[in-house]
């Protein structure tokens, strides 16, 4: 391992004096167990992707992206205009239906009081009295006529046509109902409140079944979606409080606790996947992000606990103490008369507070700059000999 020599050079110092007291950090030793940055991605917490349901084209599109909608409002209207001529050629089979229903009613209702089976067969005069005084009663007393079962089977027949006229009835509601349903799916409707995150289609295109239209989603509540190597799933339970480094601007202010920085922000765990990845063995983590720190789709990285570490014991930095001069970290450490002095350091993993752990060339105890200035210039610092 090839190993840098601190030497002391001859340049300008410029006193501890030009910076404030509340600049000058002492190193602490880290605390706790030593955590591992997993990157996610922020997603909404609620997303859909809201699809055709019936070829036609596009007559109405409520907005574009970034647009907010509340629940129930009306997204995208697919042209409907040969369904809604089913719809009314169906209203109109439903009122001769209706006509039936009510004539086979009036038919039982007649047959139930008038049977025709006692009914003269037709005529007027004397052939008319003729059947019913000597015909009708002889054909009942020699047997060749039951006006019994034929004023039953008259009756059946009625009620045969009356339940005809119902059934056909009940069809073209069930034909009435699922045209109402296709209709509904000329309609995309906002399932919840939210913004439209993209669209994937404009007024006037032609679009066929499963075609997606755009991607609505809730951007109000937001979380990272991690995937965690399984060997830290022992490190998470739902509701445990984390800490996640965000890609945002912004800087904390000079000698500021480091989780004040924009970027540093807690987390809560909302999810744990119950089974890992079989290919990547990982586990797919959802953290609850505070409103407003961030926006969809930007990259965060979580501080996930391993307890298969040993415990820290090397000292900790706020970030912002870390100069790089080319690709070399290093640290302002101010002496006993309050020179700064450049040391080079070998940086570990982030803290969930903001800080670096300081693998060499730096021990607890000593006092640097929380966060020099462009202007502080020194020479080298003797101090631990990192390695690279």
């Amino acid at each position: 391992m090839l190993s840098i020599g601190l030497i002391v050079a001859v340049s300008a110092v410029t006193p501890v004096s030009a910076q404030t007291v509340e600049d000058i950090y002492v190193v602490k030793q880290a605390e706790g167990l030593p955590t591992v940055s997993v990157g996610g991605t922020v997603v909404p917490y609620k997303e859909v992707t809201l699809a055709a349901q019936l070829p036609g084209r596009v007559k109405y599109l409520a907005g574009i992206e970034g647009d907010a909608f509340e629940n129930n409002d009306l997204l995208v209207s697919i042209d409907t205009s040969e369904l809604e001529a089913k719809r009314q050629a169906l209203l109109a089979q439903l009122a001769s239906a209706d006509s039936q229903i009510r004539n086979a009613s009036v038919q039982y209702g007649r047959e139930l009081r008038s049977p025709r089976a006692r009914n003269a067969p037709g005529g007027m005069g004397v052939p008319n009295l003729f059947d019913q005084f000597f015909t009708r009663p002889m054909e009942d007393f020699v047997g060749d006529r039951d006006q019994d079962a034929e004023m039953s089977a008259d009756l059946f027949a009625s009620g045969t046509q009356i339940q005809e006229a119902r059934n056909a009835m009940m069809q073209l509601q069930a034909e009435l109902r699922a045209l109402d349903a296709k209709l509904r799916d000329g309609r995309s409707i906002a399932p919840f409140d939210g913004v439209i995150v993209s669209k994937f289609i404009e007024v006037g295109d032609t679009v066929q079944p499963g075609q997606p239209l755009l991607d609505f989603a809730d951007v109000e509540y937001l979380q990272v979606e991690v995937d965690v190597p399984a060997r830290l799933r022992p490190g998470l339970r739902e509701g445990a409080m984390l800490r996640a480094e965000l890609d945002v601007p912004g800087r904390a202010r000079a000698g500021a606790d480091p989780a004040d920085d924009p970027g540093n922000v807690p987390v809560r765990v909302a999810q744990v996947y119950p089974m890992a990845d079989p290919q990547r063995h990982t586990v797919k983590v959802k953290f609850d992000l505070p409103q407003g720190v961030s926006e969809p789709g930007m990259y965060a990285k979580v501080l996930v606990p391993d307890f298969n570490a040993p415990a820290r014991v090397n000292p900790v930095v706020p970030r912002t103490a870390i100069r790089y001069n080319g690709s070399l970290p290093g640290v302002y450490v101010v002496d006993e008369e309050g020179q700064p002095h450049l040391r080079l350091i070998r940086v570990g993993q982030p803290t969930p507070r903001g800080g670096v752990t300081v693998l060499s060339g730096l021990r607890a105890g000593e006092r640097i700059l929380g966060n020099p200035g462009p202007g502080i210039a020194s020479g080298w610092s003797q101090g631990e000999r990192p390695s690279r």
